[in-house]
């Protein structure tokens, strides 16, 4: 069976790669709206849709939808639509520690495999400078919260799977696929 990642994002490609299967991608040009209440509830509604939308086009495929939401006090950081909302995200993260959960979705023949996966993450005390340097560098503006674990120089500490801070928790997805593909 045809494995495939519907998501552009280079960091999930590359951690999907790490896993040792073939596989291709397929972007889901679904909306990406929810109207869950919790934020893991929205990574997961949002990873469900865009592996449907794909799996439309591709019946025989195993097939993974993945979304990444950052959460401080329960309200999500999505993805900043200007420098500016880069720079607010930032200094409200900066010294306090924030959740982030990756819903994941597997479809496929055999069955469909839904779950989240959350990471306590601590950033430390930032200056101003720190963050409008790191917000002109234009890396934040592609990622929820802002920020790029991988690239910020940010973080402090963290709780739980570090690739799912990076936007796709590999121990999860590879226990799921072991039991697709019986390895």
């Amino acid at each position: 069976m045809q494995l495939i990642l519907a998501s552009n994002s280079p960091r999930r490609k590359e951690l999907l790669a790490t896993l040792g299967y073939d596989f291709s991608v397929a972007s889901s040009h679904c909306l990406e709206v929810s109207h869950a209440t919790l934020p893991q509830d929205v990574a997961t509604e949002l990873a469900a849709r865009k592996a449907a939308d794909v799996f439309k086009s591709y019946p025989d495929a195993v097939v993974i939808g993945s979304d990444t939401v950052v959460a401080y006090n329960n309200t999500i950081f999505g993805k900043p639509a200007t420098s500016s909302d880069a720079v607010s995200m930032l200094k409200e993260l900066s010294g306090n520690t924030h959740m982030v959960y990756t819903g994941v979705c597997v479809m496929s023949k055999k069955g469909v495999w839904l779950f989240v996966e959350g990471t306590s993450v601590t950033f430390k005390e930032l200056t101003d400078l720190q963050i409008e340097q790191y917000v002109a560098s234009g890396s934040p503006m592609d990622k929820a919260g802002a920020y790029g674990i991988q690239d910020s120089g940010f973080v402090s500490h963290i709780t739980g799977d570090y690739d799912n801070v990076v936007g796709f928790p590999t121990y999860r997805v590879k226990q799921v696929l072991q039991q697709i593909y019986k390895r």
